[in-house]
C-alpha cells in the first residue's frame, strides 16, 4: 500500500502506522473466525444427502425411464425403448448430421422426409415447438 502524503500539521506517520496495524490485526481476526465458521458449514453441507433436482446430483428416475417411440419417430431415433434425454440427443444428432437447422434463423428446424410425419406435416418448426411435437410420439 502506498503511504498517504501528510499536510504537515503535526500528524506523525506513527499514528498512521498504528491505525494500519490495528486494521490488519482486526481483519486477520475476522478472517480466522469466518474461516472456522465456514469450515464447519462445509463439513455439515458435505454430509447432507443430495435431494435430486437442483444440482448435478443423481438424476430423477422419471427422466431415465425408457419410453418407446412411435413408428414415425423410430425412423430417426431407433425403435428400442430409450430415455427421453437420449431421444433428444439422437434427434439433435440427426438434425445436425443432415444440416436441417435453418442457417439464418437457428431456432427453426427444416423437416426432411423422415421428420415431416413427426412434425405433423409441417415443413419447418420452431425448436421449442419441436419438443412438443416429439413428445406426442413417445409412449
Amino acid at each position: 500500500m502506498a503511504k498517504k502524503a501528510t499536510s504537515g500539521k503535526g500528524k506523525s506517520s506513527k499514528t498512521a502506522r498504528s491505525t494500519k496495524s490495528a486494521k490488519s490485526t482486526k481483519s486477520t481476526r475476522s478472517a480466522k473466525s469466518s474461516k472456522s465458521a465456514r469450515g464447519g458449514a462445509k463439513k455439515a453441507k458435505s454430509s447432507r444427502k443430495s435431494s435430486g433436482g437442483g444440482g448435478r446430483g443423481t438424476a430423477n428416475a422419471a427422466f431415465m425411464r425408457p419410453v418407446s417411440p412411435s413408428p414415425q419417430l423410430s425412423e430417426v431415433v431407433g425403435d428400442k425403448p430409450i430415455p427421453r434425454s437420449e431421444v433428444t440427443k439422437r434427434l439433435w444428432a440427426y438434425i445436425k448430421k443432415n444440416r436441417l437447422q435453418d442457417q439464418k434463423n437457428r431456432r427453426m428446424i427444416n423437416a426432411d422426409a423422415a421428420l415431416k410425419p413427426v412434425f405433423g406435416g409441417k415443413s419447418a418448426v420452431n425448436m421449442f415447438e419441436m419438443t412438443k411435437l416429439v413428445g406426442m410420439h413417445l409412449k
